[in-house]
This record gives C-alpha cells, structure tokens and sequence, in this order.
C-alpha cells in the first residue's frame, strides 16, 4: 500500500490532469456530452497503454542504449524538474509542447483523444522518465503490478477529470486551476530534486 501511494502521488503529480483541463476545453469547444465523455475515455485508455508500455520496455530500453538506472534518475529529474518549473510560472502547455501549431490542428482534428491529449499533455517525457526509473528501482514482479495498478488508477483518474471538466472550470475558474497548477509544481520540482539527489548519491557510493 506504501508503494501504491507513493507511486500514485508522484506519477498523478507529474502527469497533472487538472492543469490539463483549460487546454483540453480550448480543443473541444463543440464537443456534445457524449462527444466529451467518449473522447475522455479514449484519452485514458491512450494513456495507460503508452505508459505500461515504456514502463515494461523499460529494462530493454536501458539495456540498448547502455543507460544505467542512476543515469536515468538524474536526466529524468531534471526533466521532471524543468516541467515542475514550468507548472510554477504557469506555462503547463508550453511545457508539454503544446504550441498554437499544435492546437490550431488539433481543432481541425476528428479526434484528440491519442495527440495531444494522451501524448504529449499527459505521457510525456517526465511521466515516461519516472516510470521507467521506477522499474529499474522495483524489481520485483508483485511491485510491479502495483505500479502497473498505478498507471491504471491515474488512468480512471484522468477520465473522471476529464469527463467533468466542464463544471471543474466552472467551480474552480482558471485562477484556481492556476493555484492548483502551481502547487502541483512545487510538489514536481521537489520529486525531479529527489530523483537528482538519489542517482548523484548513487553514483559516488558506487565510485567509493
């Protein structure tokens, strides 16, 4: 359970759906109910395939490109780092490589539940780092599962907020959305620290 809840608020702290939700309203504005809920499923389903799927590549990944769980952690912190920046000076779109290019096409799309929504808004590299990191630090099989369930959980989790993003906007405004956003990156930037600090420490006890 220790696990489940730490690995829950790290992986729904870097993913950050409710800052995604001023961006996901802007590329539906004529989306029906039925329209938005099947799109938000959509998204969810999207997202817990991209992200199970790197976490299980995880060690083939590392392993081809000779990349050791400590160097891992520490590019991947710092990626986590700079999006949890990002959150703090409210540019949650930018950091996820959202430009007007991207959204301006996105409206001409039929459907936005794969790109951008579930990648990159959601699955992007901090969430992909942090998983991958996670399954070089857990090596057993039940743990595993346990952050497989994680990735499912966020998954259901995006869905809810996603299906009811209307009428979050409307209790929150985007000032709230913004408050949360910004707490939300204090909470991404301390994670990336973390990460840094763990593979920095790593690496010189591997070096003494």
């Amino acid at each position: 359970m220790e696990l489940f809840i730490l690995a829950l608020a790290s992986l729904f702290s870097v993913v950050n759906p409710i800052g995604a939700i001023p961006v996901y309203l802007a590329l539906t504005p004529t989306y029906g109910k039925k329209e938005r809920n099947k799109s938000a499923l959509m998204t969810s389903i999207y997202f817990i395939l991209i992200l199970v799927s790197f976490f299980y590549a995880g060690s083939l990944i590392l392993g081809f490109f000779g990349i050791s769980i400590n160097g891992i952690k520490i590019a991947g912190g710092l990626i986590i780092l700079n999006s949890g920046y990002a959150l703090l000076n409210g540019k949650f779109s930018q950091s996820r490589a959202i430009s007007h290019k991207v959204k301006k096409e996105a409206l001409e799309k039929v459907d936005i539940s794969f790109t951008p929504m579930a990648m990159p808004m959601l699955s992007g590299p901090g969430s992909i780092s942090l998983l991958i990191s996670l399954y070089g630090q857990y090596g057993e099989v039940s743990e595993k599962l346990i952050i497989t369930g994680v990735v499912i959980t966020t998954g259901a989790i995006i869905y809810l907020i996603l299906r009811s993003s209307p009428l979050l906007f409307k209790l929150l405004g985007f000032a709230g959305l913004q408050a949360i956003s910004r707490i939300m990156g204090f909470l991404v930037m301390a994670i990336g620290v973390e990460y840094i600090i763990s593979g920095i420490i790593n690496i010189v006890k591997g070096a003494i």
